[in-house]
């Protein structure tokens, strides 16, 4: 990668106590002074695949690059986050890389790292602060392209149907804007009824729970939209034990591959592709570029693409977690 000023000899990946991961050993230089680019990462939980691959994602390029590299998981909570942060702080890292909690309640971690002179980078989801550098995608974008699939599986235009969503996290970026792509595209089918289920955080357990509820309430449901593809399988779980999955459609955001397979089986219709693995390694770069002063884009978008019954046979693969944009 050009702008490292010196690489190390070794690398080693220990794992931590408490959810933490740690590169250690010689790594990248810092502005030649010869001394090693720490880089800490702060990910909003690893319950779910999605962010364990990103954080997969992030630990090899770390290695490839011979980064050193410190991983916490705040586990949704937004106060162990900013603890979290400090923490990181007092370990000496050169840049910060956060997947907030909260956007707004984690204020008090990006303050910190002001104070300390530490560049910060999103990644995957928002702040309400000012950061170097935010990594992600078009997540309103994502939505509408599941709120069109969602259109066509219905019957197209002047599509009837009740729908129930599954969403993410409480007044989260990601999840405001994966709920406001997809009404933006669907409320314009009159005929066609949106059912707000409860947040379930990502979580497939806790999406099963929430289906198990909404079912129950709605059993006249024509389709399913989740915020990410771990909810969707839970729901779909939920609708294969009720003996409803063949009245059902499924869309849902990610491309994890155990969707993707059931795409191809013809029991899940379609994901959205929000690829882990390459938001993690283009958050490495991008903190080995700031940590050595070079400028950055403020924004860096992702592409994105539907997989569904069309093309699911391009993009199966039973090497990898998800799909990656073609």
């Amino acid at each position: 990668m050009t702008g490292l000023v010196a690489m190390a000899l070794t690398f080693t990946l220990t794992a931590c106590g408490g959810g933490t991961a740690k590169d250690s050993g010689s790594s990248v230089s810092k502005d030649g002074s010869g001394e090693s680019l720490v880089i800490g990462f702060s990910q909003a939980t690893l319950e779910s695949p999605f962010y364990t691959s990103l954080v997969d994602g992030a630990k090899a390029e770390a290695k490839k690059e011979n980064a050193e590299l410190i991983v916490v998981d705040a586990q949704n909570d937004i106060e162990k986050q900013n603890t979290d942060v400090q923490s990181l702080i007092t370990k000496g890292i050169d840049v910060l890389l956060i997947n907030p909690v909260n956007p707004s309640a984690v204020a008090p971690a990006l303050k910190a790292a002001e104070r300390a002179g530490i560049p910060v980078i999103t990644v995957d989801r928002q702040t309400k602060e000012d950061v170097v550098s935010y990594i992600g995608r078009d997540n309103v974008e994502m939505g509408r392209l599941a709120g069109e699939k969602a259109v066509e599986l219905l019957g197209g235009k002047g599509a009837t149907g009740k729908v129930i969503e599954l969403q993410g996290d409480a007044g989260g970026t990601v999840m405001n804007a994966r709920h406001d792509g997809f009404h933006e595209v669907v409320e314009k089918e009159k005929g066609i009824r949106i059912i707000e289920g409860p947040y379930s955080e990502y979580i497939r357990a806790k999406a099963v729970s929430s289906m198990q509820d909404l079912l129950q309430a709605h059993p006249d449901v024509k389709l399913v939209y989740a915020h990410n593809d771990d909810m969707a399988l839970g729901a779909m779980k939920v609708l294969e034990q009720a003996g409803k999955l063949k009245d059902v459609k499924i869309v849902g955001i990610d491309g994890l591959m155990e969707a993707v397979k059931k795409i191809e089986a013809g029991t899940f219709h379609a994901t959205v592709i929000n690829d882990p693995i390459s938001l993690g390694t283009l958050a490495i770069q991008t903190a080995i570029k700031t940590g050595n002063g070079e400028d950055v884009e403020k924004v860096m978008n992702a592409e994105t693409g539907l997989i569904d019954e069309k093309n699911v046979t391009n993009y199966e693969d039973d090497s990898k977690k998800f799909a990656e944009v073609k």
